[in-house]
């Protein structure tokens, strides 16, 4: 099992703030640097800064980081356009030595789009484009001389499908989400990795297996993974600080995410693991408590 550091920057933070933390999620041994892609702050509250650009950031960080891996999860297909998307992964890529993954999910919060000017289709439009995107992507990443496509959302012609990724035909891609559905014969065609977010582990489970048995039929093998909120701490005051800092109410924290002391947090992980899940997403909410990453790469991360 490898434990990554996921963030949320659009609920405020700078790029100093994230490379502060993937620097000491690098020290630490965490296996990546993860963050969200979004540009306006969900919920309510101080919106701080304002968010950062997904791959703005991930480029600086693949320049000021050495082994960390880094990577969406995930960019949303409306942002941008796929051939762009195409080279800009694939440039950081290249910036980085061939660290980077790339998380890619149909968009859903509307409220960014208004507020940025991004066209928002309808949900079965998302889904055509983000299909089409998939392939489009790993079609210009493994083409050896150029690369077209004519589908019903984009058209590439003649493409020079440059430039290449330093990883070989192309970074990673994963593919998440809980439908029941597209979702498993999506990620079962194109992922390398299916993630389930934010979800029990009885509904992990069921959410496996539909793409277990959707990979059975396209001949794939997939990595499974899990992203759950973490909130650990030695004592009940240094959990309800945590807590309190993520907003969340700890006896939901326990129910729904990854909260408790270090025993509690590796006994949870430990019945993802036993789905198969080989890939366990952090998500930190409070930035500026490095000392909650110290205490989980010293207590949990040696025993996974």
């Amino acid at each position: 099992m490898k434990l990554r550091i996921f963030t949320e920057p659009q609920q405020g933070a700078t790029y100093d703030e994230l490379l502060t933390v993937a620097r000491t999620a690098e020290r630490l041994g965490f296996d990546a640097f993860f963050r969200s892609d979004h540009y306006q702050r969900i919920g309510d509250g101080d919106p701080g800064p304002g968010s950062t650009d997904a791959w703005i950031t991930l480029a600086g960080l693949a320049r000021e980081t050495s082994t960390i891996r880094l990577g969406t999860l995930v960019t949303p297909t409306t942002f941008r356009l796929p051939g762009p998307l195409a080279i800009s992964v694939a440039q950081v890529d290249q910036m980085s030595g061939g660290r980077v993954e790339l998380g890619l999910g149909t968009g859903w919060y509307d409220g960014e789009h208004a507020a940025y000017g991004i066209p928002f289709p309808p949900t079965a439009e998302r889904f055509g484009r983000f299909e089409e995107q998939l392939e489009i992507i790993k079609g210009l990443w493994a083409a050896e001389k150029s690369y077209s496509h004519d589908g019903p959302y984009y058209r590439v012609v003649d493409s020079p499908a440059l430039p290449k990724p330093a990883q070989r035909p192309g970074p990673p891609i994963i593919v998440g989400g809980f439908g029941a559905k597209r979702t498993p014969r999506l990620a079962a065609t194109y992922a390398d990795e299916y993630n389930v977010p934010f979800h029990t582990v009885e509904e992990t489970a069921t959410a496996f297996e539909r793409v277990r048995r959707a990979a059975q039929e396209t001949g794939r093998d997939i990595l499974m993974s899990a992203a759950q909120t973490v909130c650990v701490g030695r004592d009940q005051a240094e959990l309800e600080r945590r807590a309190a800092a993520a907003g969340t109410p700890l006896d939901e924290l326990r129910e729904g995410g990854l909260a408790g002391t270090p025993a509690e947090v590796l006994e949870k992980i430990g019945a993802f693991g036993s789905l198969g899940a080989e890939r366990i997403y952090l998500q930190v909410m409070d930035l500026g408590d490095l000392e909650h990453l110290e205490l989980i790469a010293a207590e949990v991360l040696p025993h996974v």
